[in-house]
This record gives C-alpha cells, structure tokens and sequence, in this order.
C-alpha cells in the first residue's frame, strides 16, 4: 500500500495560534530573550517532518520580537550576504491584515530575513533586512526604510538568534485595531534541510499569502 499523500494535512486547514505580549525591552547588547511560553509550534510535524529549530515569538506596541535556536549541526554555517535566500538563516513573512483569500501579496504582506552571518568584510556580521515579495500587488511603504535588528551567537553544534522588527518597519502595524496578524516562517539549513510552521518550501509560501497561518496577538 502507498502511504503517499498528494495533499499534506497542513494544506487543509488554517492553523491559529496566540503569541503573548512582552514586557521587556530590547538590548543592543543581547537583544531580548523570551521563554518557552513564547514558543511557536512547528506544524509541519502533522506532515511526519522531526523540527531541528526552536522559534520563539512575542510582541509589544513596539513591533514583533522572534528568537531562534538550532542545536543539531555538525557542519559550518553557510552565510553569504551575495546569496541571502540560499544562506542558512530564518526567514518570516507578516501581514498585518491577516488577509487569507488572496494569492498575491498585499502592502500590509512582509518579508524579512536574518543570517547568523556573512555580513561585514570578514562574513561575521549577523544580516537583518526585509525583501520584495515577487509578484505583489502593492510593496509595503517600508520596505528597506527600516532596518530590523538581529543578534546571533554561534555555538560548536548551531547558532541562536534574537531578532527585532520594530514597528515602523510594519506597514498597517495597530495591535489594538488587528491583533490577528498572517504569519509564515523557513528555517533554512545546508545541512538540516528546511523546517516550515506549516506547508513546504515546494509551494510558493514566499509569495502566496493564504498559505500562511494566523497569530493572534494577546497579553
């Protein structure tokens, strides 16, 4: 018998989860760090795929605060600020709509992306940036007028990293108005391969809006 799917179990369904409120207040020097009760589920379990990657997520009216951490590499980091989308690191996609009937990207529809390095002359420097989502309507009025922030450690087996998108970098950013916020990520790895809150990279996640899930912003 074939155990074959056409369709993945997380196609069929739309998935909502609470991300909570965060009290603290970001540190240039070592960011911000949230506890397990900040943890970001990783859906693609219900597809048989093990997670290799922990993410962390919260918020306050300051913008959106994610923090990431890998255990499992027996390999070198792979970060090139020539080669973003192929570089191991995170990417996150926000809208701030949360607009789950439309296929194409909206102004309120983001992409972000943060490496553990390969910036700065010697490929050290952590790499923070938002990127054009292809095929969108309309691109966000801040697209690259905010730098998001981003501080990596790395460590023998991985690399941790702590991220801020402030708010002014969200276009449509009101958490009091729209607490529900359209959420995707990828954890990209040469080595561990991809790890996806929900459907896989094989669909066009980075561009189709109502194939991401929902956060629900709470205190």
């Amino acid at each position: 018998m074939n155990d074959e799917r056409l369709i993945p179990p997380t196609m069929l369904y739309r998935f909502a989860m609470p991300c909570r409120k965060v009290t603290a207040k970001w540190s240039a020097k070592t960011g911000i760090k949230l506890d397990e009760s900040f943890r970001i589920p990783s859906l693609g379990s219900l597809d048989g795929i093990r997670p290799f990657a922990e993410l962390r997520a919260g918020w306050s009216p300051e913008g959106m605060f994610f923090q990431l951490d890998i255990n499992q590499k027996q390999q070198s980091i792979w970060c090139r600020e020539t080669q973003l989308i192929e570089s191991d690191g995170l990417q996150i996609w926000l809208d701030t709509r949360d607009t789950q009937s439309v296929h194409r990207a909206t102004r309120y529809c983001h992409w972000f992306l943060f490496l553990p390095s390969g910036g700065g002359s010697k490929r050290e420097s952590a790499i923070g940036t938002m990127l054009r989502i292809n095929r969108a309507k309309d691109d966000p009025k801040s697209l690259n007028q905010v730098k998001p922030k981003v501080i990596a450690k790395t460590k023998h087996n991985g690399y941790t990293m702590t991220m801020h998108i402030p708010k002014m970098a969200l276009d449509g950013w009101n958490p009091e108005e729209h607490p529900k916020i359209g959420f995707n990520y990828a954890v990209i790895d040469r080595e561990l391969g991809n790890q996806t809150l929900a459907v896989g990279t094989e669909f066009p996640i980075s561009e189709d809006p109502s194939l991401w899930q929902t956060i629900e912003l709470v205190s």
